[in-house]
């Protein structure tokens, strides 16, 4: 059977979504973020918040803007993929 429309959800949560952005660009801003994977900016800020506490990525002030660094090396925190590191994930989904 064709599929008819778009489904309105998505097989990647909005956190990995967010984490692919900033490893496409870790200067972006968290407007552009919320723009790109269709969340608002406070949306996008809490997610960054969540994935900071979490030890996910790493926040450095450059000036006015925000810098992040990815920790690669953690585990997927997820129970069907955490033998997998973040940035083995992170690799699959960036390739074009």
């Amino acid at each position: 059977m064709p599929r008819k429309g778009a489904p309105t959800w998505s097989f990647l949560t909005n956190h990995a979504q967010v984490m692919l952005c900033i490893a496409q660009d870790p200067g972006v801003r968290l407007r552009e973020i919320g723009e790109t994977i269709g969340i608002t900016e406070r949306a996008a800020h809490r997610i960054v918040s969540d994935l900071a506490a979490a030890g996910y990525l790493a926040r450095e002030r450059h000036g006015r803007r925000n810098r992040y660094t990815i920790e690669a090396d953690l585990p997927v925190p997820d129970p069907l993929a955490h033998t997998r590191k973040i940035g083995e994930l992170l690799e699959l989904l960036n390739r074009r």
